[in-house]
C-alpha cells in the first residue's frame, strides 16, 4: 500500500528554507506564481519537467522533493515495500487530474544523477498534448499497454518491450495510446 508524497509541501519547505519568496522562485524558474502558489497549495504537478525547473531554481536534487530520507549506499526497492506515489497532471486539459503515478525506485539514494521510476499511465482523453522539456535524458521501457510519445514533431508508438532513449530538452509528451491505460519504467537523468 502506498501513500501520496506531498511535494507542494517540501517546495515551500525548501523555498521558506532559502528565504525565497514566490515572486523570486518565479522569476528563477520560469514558471507563473499562480502555478507555483497553486502546486505548493496540494495541486497535481504538470509534469516532471516543471518540478526540475523548481528544482534547480533552488539549488537542490529534483530528488529533494520526490524523497523523504538519503543514504549513500545502495538503495534496495523491494516490490512489497515500494515508496509513495507522486502524481503528475501530465499537462491534461483537466489540470486538477491526475494522470500520471509515480514510484520512485530510489528513493532516498544521496547525490544521484538519474532517478528511476515505475509510472501508471491512465487513461486520458486529451486530444491537444502540451508538450514539456527539461535539461537531461530520459530512457523509458514499456512494461504494459501501449504508449504514444511524442517527441518534437515525431510521435512514436511503444508496445510491451519497447524503448526509447531521448534528450529531454526537445518538447515531449508521454501518454497512453489510443486512451488505454499503460506501464512504464522510465530513468530520467538530470546533470544537477
Amino acid at each position: 500500500m502506498s501513500t501520496e508524497i506531498s511535494v507542494g509541501a517540501k517546495i515551500r519547505s525548501v523555498r521558506e528554507s532559502k528565504n525565497v519568496g514566490l515572486d523570486e522562485l518565479s522569476q528563477k524558474c520560469g514558471l507563473p506564481v499562480e502555478q507555483l502558489s497553486a502546486l505548493e497549495g496540494g495541486a497535481p504537478l504538470p509534469g516532471i519537467g516543471p518540478l526540475m525547473k523548481i528544482a534547480r531554481a533552488l539549488g537542490v536534487r529534483l530528488g529533494t522533493f520526490l524523497d523523504d530520507s538519503s543514504q549513500n549506499g545502495p538503495v534496495v526497492c523491494k516490490s512489497a515495500e515500494r515508496k509513495p506515489v507522486i502524481r503528475f497532471s501530465n499537462n491534461s486539459e483537466n489540470k486538477n487530474s491526475a494522470k500520471l503515478l509515480y514510484q520512485s525506485l530510489s528513493a532516498g539514494k544521496e547525490s544521484k544523477s538519474m532517478d528511476p521510476f515505475i509510472i501508471d499511465i491512465l487513461p486520458d482523453s486529451a486530444k491537444d498534448y502540451v508538450p514539456s522539456s527539461h535539461e537531461g535524458e530520459e530512457f523509458i521501457f514499456v512494461l504494459n499497454g501501449k504508449v504514444e510519445i511524442i517527441y518534437g514533431k515525431s510521435s512514436y508508438i511503444l508496445e510491451k518491450g519497447d524503448s526509447i532513449y531521448y534528450d529531454s530538452v526537445v518538447k515531449h509528451h508521454v501518454h497512453g495510446a489510443d486512451n488505454q491505460p499503460a506501464q512504464i519504467l522510465a530513468v530520467i537523468f538530470s546533470p544537477y
